[in-house]
Parts: structure tokens; sequence; C-alpha cells
């Protein structure tokens, strides 16, 4: 169970993704983001070692604002083998020298996010200890167990990143957010799974989008 502290961190989230966002191959802002909390939820560590935590951002520094996923990872000591994946550290009031990751490059966010999908975990409140968050959404529909690839690394491109799993399957996550028509997130045609979740855009508005989605490896196609 994650407990959320009611602290300082130093320098804050925002403050590190300010400068660690536009070094992204989908960061679509300036160079110099204007960053907004706009939701998100966490993840529980079955080892209670890695905080973990899908925050949402919104970069109103371009014409039309963007809305970011960045997975985050918060470890009590460097992540060996992950230092392209390093955000940055901070300061933490009660848990002192935070090292921060993009958790898509963290296995154990990987292993969880994937648990989130097949049913087997429960995205938590974002700021309440030892909450559920029922608006998170995970979603399977695929035969068989899966799990994280671990000889092969994380991707990022354009528009996600792609995490390999067993089987020849991917869990892609979508870091560019985009509104569900209607409000109603549907996963593209042939995906197996997926997470939807929502935020809030800078007027207001609660809108809902796809978070990730589950494709089958060829195996699985055939």
């Amino acid at each position: 169970m994650a407990v959320i502290h009611k602290t300082f961190v130093k320098p804050t989230k925002l403050e590190l993704l300010t400068s660690w966002l536009p070094s992204r191959p989908w960061y679509r802002g300036a160079a110099a983001p204007d960053l907004a909390k706009s939701g998100g939820f966490r993840l529980d560590d079955p080892d209670g070692a890695v905080g973990m935590e899908f925050m949402v951002v919104t970069d109103v520094s371009a014409s039309g604002p963007t809305t970011y996923l960045v997975p985050l990872t918060y470890r009590g000591a460097p992540l060996d083998g992950a230092e392209h994946a390093l955000v940055g550290t901070m300061e933490h009031g009660v848990l002192g020298r935070r090292w921060v990751y993009d958790g898509c490059h963290d296995p154990v966010l990987g292993a969880q996010l994937l648990a989130l999908v097949q049913g087997a975990a429960q995205a938590q409140d974002q700021n309440t200890t030892d909450t559920p968050d029922p608006t998170v959404i995970g979603s399977c529909t695929g035969e068989g167990p899966l799990a994280i690839d671990p000889a092969q690394a994380p991707a990022d491109d354009q528009d996600g990143t792609e995490l390999p799993l067993s089987q020849g399957a991917t869990l892609r996550l979508h870091r560019v957010l985009r509104p569900a028509p209607d409000g109603a997130p549907v996963a593209p045609q042939g995906a197996v799974g997926h997470v939807a979740a929502p935020w809030t855009l800078p007027d207001g508005t609660r809108v809902q989008g796809l978070f990730a989605v589950l494709h089958p490896g060829l195996r699985a196609q055939g």
C-alpha cells in the first residue's frame, strides 16, 4: 500500500518535468513548457519499495493546450541500468532523497500496469492513502498470461511508448492524451486490452481517454 505523505518535495514534480519533457520525442510544445497538473492515479508496488504515479499534465505554453501522460517511479536508490530514464532527483520531507524515473522504463511499473490491464491490480487515488480509484478502468479480452519481456527495452516514438511483452505482445502507452468522442473510450480494432481514465482540461471540463492499449502478438492473432 502506497502511503501519501503530506510534506514537501524539492524540486517539485512539475519543476522536474518542465526541464525533462522537452527532451522527449513525443513532446509537442515549446522549449519551456508551462505545466499544470490535470489528473492521474497511482499503483501499489507489492513489495512496498517503489512509488508509482501516473501523472497527467497539461502544457498551456503553445497555441493549443496539450495533455501528456507521464508515468513516474520514485525510488530510494538509483535503478541499475536506467540512467537514460532518470527524470531527476528530489528531496522528500519524510523519505529523503528520491530518484525519479520515467516509469515506462522501470520494470516494476511495467509489471503493475500490465496487472491493471489484466484485472490483477487496482488503481489507487493519486492523493489519498489506501483509497481505490474506480474511475480508472482496466480491461482485457485476450487469453493467456503475459509478462514484461526483460530482453527487450521499451521504445519511445513521436506518439508514445511501447513496452515489449511475452509472446510478442506489446503494451502501448499514449503519451499525448486525447479525449474520447462522446466521453466513451474505445480501444482500437485488434486490441485485446486497455486502460482508460479521466483528467481535467484547463477550462475545468472533465474528459476521459485511453492511457494504454494492449496489442496481441503474432501468435495470438494467428
